[in-house]
């Protein structure tokens, strides 16, 4: 018996429910593993930059770093910097940056950190005996010294680094300088940040952007990587500071004023 055009019509109509079900299904399966193989190919990104930069004794860069701030008639001003730093694991760091305010170098020994500024004569010095990533933390939590590229040379970067992202992407590969890189993208819950890894035997951290998402117009913090070297030797008073005669020693809790930001201007006229 022939069915009916009522039977076929409704037939025809569950055969594309069923096909535009199973297509919905396969589009979302297929986001979600699409999802899932960017967060995987970012995370696994990141930790073999990680691994390699914890595995080296000694490093030896230079770099370019971007701060800005939102004046109070919501004005985005940048400032920019350039430095250079020496590390020598487990406990050995030197590193001085050069801005339009500020000429700052830090050293410490394994003992003692010494940082001491240039443009107004003055250091400040503390007893610090422990390791690089022990300096970090003390700086960071005891003298309000932010230094947001530290985290990349700590020994355990990895962890710390991906300790509160909730969303890790890997966009692609872009050049910085010339250099290949995998373009990588993670989200926080108070910031985003962007980092290229350079693409090859060396996946060192070539570029950084770290966006603020809790105040107004998203600032950003911008460091790049100029140069990097692992085969130095670093001199036996390579991390010794001595204060010139005339230098005037500060309370360490003023460490706060060597920023990278130039000193808050007067009240009064735009400046």
């Amino acid at each position: 018996m022939k069915p009916s055009s009522s039977y076929q019509q409704h037939n025809h109509w569950r055969r594309a429910s069923v096909s535009f079900l199973a297509l919905c299904l396969s589009t979302f399966f297929a986001s979600v593993v699409s999802a899932n193989e960017l967060q995987g190919d970012a995370k696994a990104i990141l930790k073999s930059m990680a691994d390699y930069v914890s595995s080296q004794q000694n490093i030896e860069f230079t770099f370019d770093s971007d701060i800005e701030v939102i004046t109070p008639q919501l004005e985005k001003i940048q400032f920019t910097n350039s430095g250079e730093a020496l590390l020598s694991r487990p406990n050995k760091l030197r590193a001085h940056r050069v801005g339009g305010y500020a000429d700052v170098a830090l050293y410490f020994d394994g003992a003692t950190a010494s940082i001491y500024a240039k443009h107004t004569n003055s250091y400040a010095q503390f007893p610090a005996v422990g390791t690089v990533d022990q300096l970090v933390e003390a700086l960071r939590a005891g003298h309000g010294v932010a230094l947001p590229g530290a985290d990349f040379l700590l020994s355990n970067a990895y962890d710390v680094l991906v300790a509160e992202v909730m969303e890790a992407k890997h966009i692609g590969r872009g050049v910085i300088d010339g250099v290949e890189c995998e373009h990588l993208a993670f989200r926080n819950f108070d910031m985003d940040w962007q980092l290229w890894v350079e693409v090859g035997a060396q996946p060192i951290p070539r570029k950084i952007v770290i966006t603020s998402k809790t105040m107004n117009s998203a600032p950003q913090y911008t460091f790049r990587i100029k140069s990097w070297k692992t085969s130095v030797k670093p001199g036996k008073d390579a991390f010794t500071f001595n204060p010139p005669s005339d230098a005037k020693q500060l309370d360490p809790n003023a460490l706060i004023d060597l920023d990278e930001l130039p000193p808050e201007p007067e009240t009064g006229g735009t400046q």
